[in-house]
């Protein structure tokens, strides 16, 4: 399974949350279950990112969601919106190699 979130940030905030995410980006991809995790930022809107995580089982995700971990990292990520979030979780199709 793919989780893709969707985040605007307040632009004077973006260097906060790239820091928040730095210092817990291999907790995040060592939680169980997660086998790729990638931050993107928006090539003409800079102060809009995705993450993009693979889960081995939605259960996984789940786990992950009601963690200490996450509701640490949420919380702080809240803090620097300016739009609401928005999330998918889509499964994979086709892969062309």
């Amino acid at each position: 399974m793919i989780r893709i979130v969707k985040m605007t940030f307040e632009p004077s905030l973006v260097g906060d949350f790239e820091m928040l995410f730095d210092q817990n980006k291999h907790k995040i991809r060592a939680f169980e279950g997660c086998t790729h995790l990638e931050l993107l930022q928006d090539k003409n809107t800079p102060n809009i990112f995705f993450t993009y995580s693979f889960w081995n089982h939605p259960n996984n995700l789940e786990a992950y969601r009601q963690s200490e971990l996450f509701n640490n990292v949420w919380t702080a990520t809240k803090k620097l919106f300016c739009a609401k979030p928005e999330a998918w979780s889509v499964d994979q199709k086709i892969i062309l190699e």
